[in-house]
């Protein structure tokens, strides 16, 4: 198959999407794909760019530059990437962008007009994912658990910096808590706020990368994660981190955290917790693959934190770790993906 990936993008994910796209057209074209890789922001990459670029791994390789896709264009995004592969006739974009427009449903809806299948979710779908506040709600509404938050919004019309509201909070959510972007993804922005006063700066902090700041209650426990691919979820891992948080480092620096899989947990909560995954990855209407993070209390309780609908594919990445514990090989992983996009574009098409 003709195949582009997608990758780079304009977000604060952009070194994290690089070397998840890297690697996932290592792994096509060991298939025997003709596989092309696109930069949103500097066009195809060339295979000398490539193999140094994903010798690095996660890498920071350029400053944002938000213009970009609205450059790209929906009118001319069809021309683009038939230009770049020399063929009109691709057969499937692979994201590989996290965060921001690659993720938050901008690039599905330029995709939509254009008629080109792509992996993962539909462009309502991954908006509605990308808003943490909205994914909470939906998941409330399903019996899906999730740690109690309030939100904050730039320009309106509460005084977060007061003491008052502080006085207001706490209570209800309690200390210590997380305050994060509501549109951010891999912990940017994020802080465990531990007293009254970090909350402020860590506020601030959440700031600047969104316009919506989260609050939500901290629940201490262990850190759980559920790969969905297809109808299917996936052998339940464990995080560990070295810090006391699963942060950027953790995440993305080799033996920075522990990942057990499958998770040292009882049948009955791996069923539980798999089920509850595959409530919240069908009550946000995603399709394709996601994964879904939680936390396990001391007393055994799991709490929906989010939904991710692109999550990264580098080495250190969860998703691949959890099909490994499946049974699935890397480069088996891409071409299920890859068709699991075909065969929900094919049901559109007969719609």
């Amino acid at each position: 198959m003709r195949i582009v990936v997608l990758l780079g993008g304009t977000s604060s994910e952009r070194d994290v999407s690089m070397a998840s796209g890297l690697r996932i057209s290592a792994a096509l074209r060991e298939r025997g794909h003709d596989v092309v890789t696109i930069d949103t922001v500097r066009g195809a990459l060339g295979t000398a760019e490539e193999a140094a670029l994903l010798h690095g791994g996660v890498m920071r390789t350029l400053p944002p530059d938000p213009a970009a896709l609205a450059r790209l264009g929906a009118s001319t995004l069809s021309k683009t990437i038939g230009g770049l592969t020399g063929a009109s006739d691709v057969d499937v974009v692979f994201l590989a962008l996290h965060g921001g427009q690659g993720e938050d449903g901008t690039i599905q809806a330029m995709l939509d007009l254009t008629g080109v299948p792509y992996t993962g979710s539909g462009q309502l779908a991954s908006a509605i994912a990308m808003d943490k506040d909205l994914s909470k709600r939906l998941f409330r509404d399903a019996g899906v658990p999730t740690p109690e938050w309030t939100m904050l919004r730039s320009g309106g019309d509460v005084d977060w910096k007061a003491s008052a509201f502080s006085e207001s909070v706490l209570p209800s959510l309690g200390l210590p808590l997380i305050v994060k972007p509501s549109k951010e993804g891999s912990t940017v922005g994020l802080t465990l706020v531990k007293s009254v006063e970090g909350l402020t700066g860590a506020i601030e902090e959440a700031f600047r990368h969104d316009d919506e700041v989260m609050l939500e209650q901290f629940i201490a426990g262990r850190e759980l994660t559920v790969g969905i691919l297809g109808n299917r979820a996936l052998p339940v891992g464990e995080i560990i981190p070295k810090h006391e948080l699963y942060d950027y480092e953790c995440k993305y620096t080799p033996g920075m955290a522990e990942e057990v899989f499958p998770a040292a947990i009882t049948d009955a909560q791996r069923e539980e917790v798999q089920d509850l995954a595959l409530r919240a990855f069908r009550v946000l209407k995603l399709s394709g693959y996601a994964r879904i993070d939680f936390r396990m209390a001391e007393g055994g309780q799991f709490y929906c934190l989010e939904a991710n609908t692109l999550p990264g594919m580098t080495e250190l990445s969860l998703i691949p770790q959890a099909a490994a514990a499946d049974g699935i090989l890397f480069p088996d992983l891409c071409e299920r993906i890859v068709g699991l996009a075909l065969r929900a574009h094919s049901k559109e098409e007969s719609r």
